[in-house]
């Protein structure tokens, strides 16, 4: 079996290490790649062995950017996907990638859903089928978005919705507050009877204590 010898390492910008082999090629690692490995100069290294460094640097480069994406909020495995494909690493890279993830609980879809329902309903609340499809758009099973969307409410979602609107709309009249606060539950995935139902009572409670004076 043919082997190259390791002529020389040197460190290079940006955490890299090159490698350079008797045969006249280099090979580029990131340096705990190259660490962990413990190559000197006068190694043998067989392709096999070439490969297998080539290899470990991509999941190390992958797995850091899957961290990098992880970073600001938790991700479906669908957006991990997506992302590291974006940025041009295979599919071995990235299926390695995903189960040092799960091994490590960084990523887990049906504690994404229920983390996607809360953050939701907090702060932006939809409706069942809104939220149903934004889920799957990321990627997750029909099963688990059934599983994190099924006890949601949206004649409750709605009003919550409608709540956070309403200080926007004073002063408008009746045409204008309906016209209003109805598209804004409309974009939010609420169906007809849902929004009426939600307009009528948001702006009865309105008008109640306006009544009182």
């Amino acid at each position: 079996m043919n082997t190259f010898t390791v002529t020389g390492i040197r460190r290079e910008r940006r955490g890299k290490v090159r490698v350079s082999m008797d045969s006249g090629s280099a090979l580029t690692l990131t340096l705990p790649v190259a660490t962990e490995a413990g190559l000197r100069e006068g190694q043998a290294l067989s392709p096999a062995e070439i490969e297998g460094l080539k290899s470990a640097d991509r999941l190390h480069l992958s797995l850091n950017a899957a961290l990098r994406f992880l970073g600001p909020r938790p991700r479906s495995e669908g957006e991990i996907r997506v992302r590291l494909s974006r940025r041009g690493f295979d599919a071995v890279a990235i299926e390695q990638t995903i189960a040092r993830l799960r091994e490590r609980g960084l990523v887990d879809d049906a504690a994404f859903a229920e983390f996607w329902r809360e953050n939701r309903e907090n702060f932006r609340p939809l409706s069942r089928r809104l939220m149903g499809l934004e889920l799957r758009r990321m990627g997750v099973d029909a099963e688990t978005v059934a599983e994190a969307t099924g006890g949601l409410d949206d004649e409750a979602n709605a009003y919550r919705a409608a709540q956070r609107k309403v200080r926007s709309l004073a002063g408008l009249d009746y045409p204008a507050f309906r016209k209003r606060l109805g598209g804004f539950l409309r974009r939010g995935g609420f169906d007809y009877e849902v929004v009426n139902r939600t307009v009528d009572r948001v702006w009865q409670e309105k008008a109640e204590p306006q009544a009182k004076t």
